[in-house]
């Protein structure tokens, strides 16, 4: 018996599909992405120079620290510096991203309307998507629904936190398209699931530690250069 889903297994069965789908991304653009790894790199060390020159050059200054702020706004190379590292993020995220979501949309609007009803993660965690009827969206209602789930996205993710409401647990894209998420499999999350879900979060924090370190590893070096130690 087809039940509506609750929003955790949604997000579960999204995750997975998000994982695989970078993965696509990456084996697509990894000529790029290196290449804008290697640009944002080499932007943060030179940050980190201009900010080991200036914290040096403040320091002669001895002034308030007041004074020091405004100096550091002030300063022509590290705005510079900033400059350069903003536009090599962009470089780098806008294109990913924008692959990102001409791939995802093929995938879900290929998946969901297929014979399946599902991408592979939602089939994966026993899940379909139907519409108000119970019945195959077919791949116009799947692409509708796939198109309106940017507005989801827009929305702060409120749109997909509407998900969390029943009884049909209908995020706005749903809404908009006629459709909603059934459970047609009783079975628990399976256990990589659920792995998978518990991993994300430390995941998360130790890329943003790495990130860290690079960064001070960095602005340590550039300091030692100009300090002459």
């Amino acid at each position: 018996m087809a039940r509506s889903t609750p929003l955790l297994r949604r997000y579960a069965a999204w995750s997975l599909d998000a994982a695989a789908i970078g993965l696509v991304v990456v084996v697509l653009m990894h000529r790029r992405l290196w290449t804008g790894l290697d640009t944002c790199a080499r932007a943060i060390d030179a940050l980190a120079q201009a900010m080991a020159a200036l914290m040096q050059h403040t320091l002669d200054l001895a002034a308030s620290p007041a004074a020091l702020l405004q100096a550091w706004m002030a300063d022509p190379a590290l705005q510079v510096a900033i400059t350069a590292l903003t536009l090599a993020i962009t470089s780098l995220t806008l294109p990913t991203m924008a692959v990102f979501a001409v791939v995802a949309g093929a995938w879900f609007t290929a998946f969901e309307g297929s014979r399946w009803q599902a991408t592979p993660g939602k089939r994966l965690l026993g899940l379909q998507v139907v519409d108000d009827d119970g019945l195959p969206p077919g791949y116009v209602r799947a692409g509708l629904r796939t198109a309106a789930g940017l507005l989801s996205w827009v929305s702060l993710n409120i749109g997909h936190l509407l998900a969390a409401r029943g009884p049909r647990y209908q995020a706005l894209h749903d809404r908009i398209a006629g459709t909603h998420v059934v459970q047609i499999d009783d079975a628990p999350v399976p256990m990589p699931a659920r792995l998978w879900l518990v991993l994300q979060p430390p995941a998360f924090f130790l890329l943003l530690a790495l990130l860290m370190h690079r960064i001070d590893r960095s602005l340590a070096a550039a300091l030692d250069a100009t300090l002459g130690f």
